[in-house]
């Protein structure tokens, strides 16, 4: 189906595939150390039980909750400082409504969800850059 001329484009065909997962006990010197190593600017947390809520590590988390207040990075777990719960994504969303999602909710990436498992990560950026629109 399409939009006027223009053929729908979801969620799932923009998103990054590669999702990096970490522990909440982690320490922040964990995180940035696996952020590095990765090539990723953000970490998906992972759950704590099936009915838990998916959280998010991004490197502003890191800024703020570390640098700034000058803690030391081994003293600071990853659970003090993510963001819990996060926004998730419907794969199947149509990706104007994921940029109306993410931008209303001043996030700039989201978890990409499909049957209650992340598959990937969307990013304000992948919106503009990565689809086939432009």
């Amino acid at each position: 189906m399409a939009t006027g001329d223009r053929p729908i484009v979801r969620a799932k065909d923009v998103m990054a595939k590669k999702t990096v997962m970490i522990d909440g006990m982690a320490t922040a010197r964990d995180a940035v150390l696996k952020m590095r190593s990765e090539g990723v600017y953000s970490l998906l947390v992972n759950k704590r039980s099936p009915d838990d809520a998916w959280a998010i590590v991004v490197y502003q988390d890191i800024v703020k909750g570390v640098i700034l207040p000058d803690r030391s990075p081994d003293d600071v777990h990853v659970y003090e400082i993510m963001t819990k719960p996060v926004i998730t994504v419907p794969a199947d969303m149509d990706i104007r409504y994921v940029a109306r999602l993410i931008y209303n909710a001043g996030v700039r990436r989201a978890p990409v969800e499909d049957k209650g498992e992340i598959i990937g990560v969307i990013t304000l950026a992948s919106l503009v850059l990565e689809n086939k629109l432009f």
